[in-house]
């Protein structure tokens, strides 16, 4: 249920404050694309929060994928961090490092969530 509200939480601030995301997205990606991206992201955040909060079967997989695709974005701040580019506590490097195997540790919780067999 924790991963269920993370999703949660990221998700309503991807669709209300799509800027904070801005600074994050990998430069590889076109500026034109980023908002879309980034909303997008939100979207799919919210869908896996409700999965996993109702414990479907194709939640589990869901937030992994969506936790692998959003991945660039985190080392993309890790690699700014310390350099005024990202906002607020993620222009930490301890912060903006530390998230990176923090992703695994989400990789498992939606591993956790998945529904019993009968």
């Amino acid at each position: 249920m924790a991963l269920a509200a993370v999703f949660l939480g990221s998700g309503i601030v991807h669709l209300v404050r799509p800027q904070v995301f801005a600074s994050i997205m990998p430069r590889a990606i076109p500026e034109e694309h980023h908002s879309n991206l980034i909303y997008a992201s939100g979207v799919v955040e919210l869908v896996c929060a409700a999965g996993l909060a109702r414990r479907t079967r194709w939640a589990a997989a869901a937030s992994i994928a969506t936790l692998a695709a959003v991945f660039p974005a985190n080392v993309q701040m890790a690699l700014d961090a310390g350099t005024g580019r990202n906002r607020g506590p993620s222009d930490s490097r301890a912060v903006a490092w530390g998230r990176l195997p923090l992703q695994l540790v989400m990789a498992w919780a939606a591993l956790q969530a998945r529904p019993e067999r009968d």
